[in-house]
């Protein structure tokens, strides 16, 4: 089995499961990401949301918002909350990655990682509103970091791909049943990192 491995800037690891993932970098150019990366991060009203780990209500090691079509609940706060408006920006991005996906999505839901200490643990969204085998398209801004995915049934078999400023990463269907997937924290310093993660909300 193909161990995880790690790359200095950018890169993935030999036998990637492409079946479940597709990466394309450089799908926004580098100005544009940019430009994009400190208008979110200025102007993004951001949450620290609080989270459910162990019967204990944790804080979230990132900032996050949920944006949106009214219908298109947050699902992952404690409370059903409805999503924020579009925003040209997002809107923009959104038309990117739709014919790249195959799937026109109701939702987005950003991430900040402000340094090395933001992470997301190793999970899978497998959640019952997200329907069977979801499709999670994800677009990096800023920061390099490590996207690891593992198999749920053999966490020796592990895999990365370095996100890189103004890349594409589409989680095909199938890959929330059978990997995990984490943004590992890091002891290097890390410079900012805004994610955005469009989702089908049924």
């Amino acid at each position: 089995m193909a161990q995880l491995c790690f790359f200095p800037e950018a890169g993935q690891s030999k036998g990637l499961p492409k079946q479940f993932l597709e990466y394309v970098p450089k799908l926004i150019d580098p100005f544009t990401g940019q430009q994009l990366l400190e208008k979110l991060i200025a102007e993004t009203p951001w949450q620290q949301s609080m989270r459910i780990m162990y019967t204990k209500e944790v804080l979230t090691p990132r900032l996050t918002a949920w944006y949106g079509d009214p219908e298109a609940f947050d699902y992952q706060s404690l409370k059903s909350t409805r999503p924020l408006a579009w925003t040209p920006e997002l809107l923009m991005v959104k038309n990117l990655v739709e014919p790249l996906a195959g799937a026109t999505f109701n939702s987005v839901l950003l991430n900040y990682y402000r340094d090395g200490n933001d992470s997301v643990a190793w999970h899978s969204d497998k959640e019952e509103i997200l329907g069977k085998e979801p499709i999670i398209a994800s677009v990096s801004f800023g920061q390099v970091r490590s996207f690891d995915i593992r198999n749920k049934l053999n966490h020796a078999e592990q895999y990365s791909v370095k996100l890189e400023h103004g890349s594409f990463l589409l989680m095909k269907a199938g890959l929330q049943e059978k990997w995990e997937h984490r943004i590992a924290k890091s002891t290097k310093a890390m410079e900012p990192r805004v994610n955005l993660t469009f989702r089908i909300v049924k």
